[in-house]
């Protein structure tokens, strides 16, 4: 064990000059100071700012939700959500009992889509859904509540969708696991209402959404304040309320409240002045969607823990630091995920146990030295603080476009954001808030306050159908 240790010591000293260089060149393209974000945060104005103007204007969709009305804490009664947006849906029912008491329960029950129906037709998918909800709501028994009106359902679909009201949209393309041609184009809250009318489902879909116009909603609810939704997940999204006199595409009278949720689909923006790889073009290179989705591919979950393995593959091919690369998984894309370079990043064992078991347990590399360990951390930390910071200069960008958090503006903003990245990699959340006080300055971030928002797929559908099935107060 002694010589092994001894042989690993000697291999890495004559091969850390050339993992040095690979670690200090990956610091240098990554770097990401103020002035910089600062041009990001512009750009992304810019981009948004087009998006408003005309439709496939930018590379920013800015997609009109048709949300004029968030809730506001007043809403009462029961409402129903349906979650649809991967191998599973949700149905959800809340209990809303004012502004005092708020949620009074809530209860949701969750169905495995059988693989045969995702590329199957519209009809037999939703008419699977229509099925589940029906079920669920006959085991409610009777209930007086509903004896002279339907129930509202606010139905979050988490696929492309062009937006034409509030309750209505078309399907873009299908992503995910999902290929089903016929529902290409229709309508998908008219498929569901045809297929609840057929099971006797006396249901009426108040509102279509999406994911972070859902946290935008569930975040409003308990702070009159929260002003954008941010998604920091497997994927990333940001919506905001925008004016409704400052989108030139919107057509027809503005709604009154003078309001309107935009769906930004930040994901897919792109700029010049971004810091990118040689690692973030290979990964974007042998992609599904090559050319999109560039910022999401710099920031979210699914890709973070990728790119640190393709800085260790090319240290692994540039040295003998982690021994012989057929010998381990080093070659193997997306075996190393967030959660374990998470794991690593915040591993504050002396020895670096964390470390050590993370690369022999998911990339099979033995015996690595200490020095070694503390590269990879920093390897994970660079590509997270990256991460990060580009995120918060999207939200300043957002800040910035709608007049928050700017020297002067005394009001209080708040950013509701949801999703695994912020909620359980504490490095990436504390490096995205000071990101933003750096950013915005001492006085106007101390009006700036970053809420973890849960369940905005379940819970902020159910508000949003409740905030436009209702006369507001």
């Amino acid at each position: 064990m002694v010589a092994e240790a001894a042989a690993a010591e000697l291999r890495e000293a004559c091969a850390a000059p050339a993992a040095e260089r690979v670690v200090a060149e990956l610091r240098e393209a990554c770097v990401a100071p103020a002035a910089r974000l600062n041009e990001v945060a512009a750009a992304m104005e810019a981009e948004m700012r087009a998006g408003l103007r005309e439709e496939g204007g930018s590379n920013v969709k800015m997609i009109i939700s048709y949300v004029d009305n968030l809730p506001t804490g007043n809403e009462e009664g029961v409402f129903y959500a349906l979650d649809l947006g991967g191998t599973n849906f949700r149905v959800l029912r809340v209990h809303l009992a004012g502004k005092d008491k708020r949620v009074a329960k809530r209860e949701s029950k969750e169905v495995s889509i059988p693989p045969h129906l995702m590329s199957g037709n519209a009809s037999e998918l939703f008419g699977f859904i229509a099925s589940a909800l029906a079920k669920y709501i006959a085991s409610e028994g009777h209930s007086n509540v509903f004896d002279d009106k339907q129930r509202e359902l606010g139905f979050t679909f988490s696929f492309p969708v062009r937006q034409t009201s509030i309750a209505s949209g078309t399907l873009i393309k299908w992503t995910k696991a999902f290929s089903i041609d016929d529902a290409v184009g229709e309508d998908v809250v008219a498929e569901l209402q045809t297929a609840m009318e057929k099971q006797g489902v006396d249901m009426h879909v108040a509102a279509l959404i999406n994911d972070t116009v859902g946290t935008l909603a569930a975040g409003r609810y308990n702070d009159e304040d929260v002003v954008i939704g941010v998604i920091l997940g497997t994927g990333s999204n940001a919506a905001y309320v925008e004016e409704a006199s400052a989108i030139p595409k919107l057509e027809g009278e503005l709604p009154k409240s003078g309001n309107m949720v935009i769906n930004t689909e930040w994901g897919n923006f792109d700029s010049s002045c971004l810091p990118i790889t040689e690692y973030d073009q290979a990964l974007d290179e042998e992609s599904l969607n090559p050319g999109e989705q560039i910022f999401e591919k710099l920031i979210s979950g699914m890709y973070l823990g990728e790119i640190v393995r393709r800085v260790l593959h090319k240290i692994a091919s540039q040295s003998s630091i982690f021994g012989n690369v057929s010998h381990t998984k080093l070659k193997t894309r997306f075996i190393l995920r967030t959660p374990d370079i998470s794991a690593m990043h915040h591993d504050d064992t002396p020895d670096l146990r964390i470390v050590a078991e993370k690369l022999a347990d998911n990339l099979k590399i033995m015996d690595t030295s200490l020095d070694t360990r503390k590269m990879v951390v920093e390897i994970c930390d660079i590509v997270t603080s990256r991460s990060a910071r580009l995120a918060a200069a999207g939200i300043v960008g957002i800040l910035r476009k709608i007049g928050r958090a700017v020297p002067g503006d005394g009001r209080r903003s708040v950013v509701a954001i949801d999703g695994g990245l912020f909620e359980h990699y504490a490095e990436f959340r504390k490096c995205l808030e000071s990101t933003l006080v750096e950013l915005l300055g001492e006085e106007a971030s101390r009006s700036l306050v970053v809420k973890l928002t849960k369940d905005g797929s379940g819970l902020g559908a159910a508000l949003i159908a409740a905030a436009h099935s209702q006369p507001q107060h």
